[in-house]
């Protein structure tokens, strides 16, 4: 038998080797169900090694279960099929592709794209690294054995008390230690929440309409029924969520993500009143309410009615996604709930990293960070907005002068899809609007990140995009 098994003398590891190439060959169907192998003494000569490496490839493909040795019968290839994975033919297989497709954030460019104007993505190259470091190293020093065991699912006390004093003062929230639970990011709770109002009854969830088209496909998953409530100036319409018989919505109020509105003072007021009558549930989603440019941050909802609203943020705005952070401000029964379904789930978030972020919030480097972002952005988004506006005066920027990117409303001759890909061909990585779009439609529109890029190469992209807008 020629097994084409090929040995690199100089790597070593030559028993390791020779396993994995068998392996090799059983999962891909070149050794097939009782196959008999070569002895370990014919197959050492062949391959001119000892054969104590044959003997010990031989044991940990045995102890894997890919063959078999009798006494007798020799050594033989176990009796099931290569497991070659299958191919993606059925229905289950696909919709799970189609999901991880429209959920994943994906690469730091897309092929070919030189200008990455995709929302939703901080500036990775100003992660405070440097002060990262040293607080891990603070954290490892001063860090008890103790704190080193499992967590407590809702996070770690530290943690969630320079939280609470943080978010009462830059987000004028009303909260405690104990009504705060971490979590894997502002996505976990997306996740987690809806199936909880299933559970207590709930079979609709309001949503603002367009909506971030990540959380379309995680909000869908849960099965439980989206109705979405179209978006003005003003935010959301109070009058139309009130219509669909929701007695749960989840909104953006301090940035309306993608419109870039902040919901209206009186505006603020019905929806509490609405939430109040009908005994509902809001969830808020703060996920950059700290960069306002224009005046001050708007305080959050939650400090209006924190018996109604659980407060959503997180740090992937603010220092990285790839932390994988967040918490959940909410009421005393939903924070039971939280706390128990991340015990149930994935036992916490990992407690080095808690430590970490709590230091930097405690000592205010947390705040020093924030403070040269909110700087930084705002020169970008002034930089992206003059740009468009000299070279594209027919394009209509909304919102106020706010997070990391800007809704662009496009001369209505426009096909959105023809100015996405043709920015794509040029280069340029934008967003459609219409995919946001959970059930009313809109002019054309996109949506533009501009928080990766300096103030120099954002006005080349607007000279590309431009060029994309007029040829498409």
């Amino acid at each position: 038998m020629d097994l084409h098994v090929t040995l690199d003398r100089a790597a070593g590891r030559l028993a390791g080797q020779l396993a994995d190439e068998l392996r090799a060959a059983v999962r891909d169907g070149r050794l097939s169900p009782g196959d008999r192998l070569p002895s370990s003494r014919d197959l050492a000569g062949d391959l001119e090694v000892s054969r104590g490496v044959v003997v010990t490839a031989y044991e940990q493909l045995v102890a894997e279960g890919f063959i078999l040795s009798r006494q007798g019968d020799g050594t033989r290839v176990a009796p099931f099929p290569a497991v070659r994975a299958p191919e993606p033919t059925s229905e289950a297989h696909r919709r799970a592709l189609r999901f991880a497709a429209g959920t994943d954030a994906g690469p730091a460019d897309p092929p070919g794209i030189v200008y990455d104007l995709r929302p939703g993505k901080p500036d990775l190259a100003s992660f405070p690294r440097e002060r990262w470091t040293a607080a891990v190293r603070d954290v490892l020093r001063e860090l008890p054995h103790s704190a080193l065991n499992y967590p407590d699912p809702a996070g770690v006390p530290a943690l969630r008390t320079a939280l609470a004093g943080h978010l009462a003062r830059v987000r004028a929230a009303v909260t405690d230690p104990d009504e705060i639970v971490i979590t894997a990011g502002v996505a976990q709770m997306l996740a987690v929440v809806p199936r909880i109002l299933i559970e207590e009854g709930h079979r609709v969830l309001a949503v603002e309409d367009p909506l971030g088209h990540h959380q379309i496909p995680m909000i869908r998953a849960t099965g439980v029924e989206m109705a979405g409530v179209p978006v003005d100036e003003e935010g959301i319409d109070v009058g139309a969520l009130a219509r669909t018989g929701a007695r749960a919505v989840l909104v953006t109020p301090a940035h309306q993500f993608p419109t870039g509105v902040v919901l209206s003072p009186r505006r603020r007021a019905a929806l509490v009143e609405w939430a109040r009558a009908v005994d509902a549930l809001i969830i808020e989603d703060d996920y950059d309410g700290e960069f306002r440019y224009d005046r001050d941050p708007v305080g959050c909802l939650q400090g209006l009615a924190p018996e109604r609203v659980v407060l959503a943020g997180s740090v992937s705005k603010a220092l990285s996604p790839a932390l994988r952070l967040g918490w959940a401000v909410a009421p005393p029964w939903l924070a039971v709930r939280l706390r128990a379904a991340r015990a149930l789930h994935d036992l916490g978030s990992s407690v080095l990293d808690q430590h970490v972020l709590a230091h930097l919030i405690a000592g205010g480097d947390h705040a020093r960070h924030l403070r040269l972002m909110r700087r930084k952005y705002r020169a970008r988004r002034d930089a992206f907005v003059a740009a468009l506006r000299a070279r594209l005066p027919a394009v209509r920027i909304h919102g106020v002068s706010a997070g990391l990117h800007a809704y662009a409303e496009l001369p209505e001759a426009c096909e959105e899809t023809r100015v996405v890909t043709r920015a794509a061909e040029l280069g340029v990585a934008i967003e459609g609007v219409t995919p946001m779009r959970v059930r009313h439609p809109g002019p054309p529109a996109i949506v533009v990140g501009y928080a990766r890029l300096t103030e120099h190469r954002l006005t080349e992209a607007v000279g590309l995009l431009a060029s994309a807008i007029e040829t498409a």
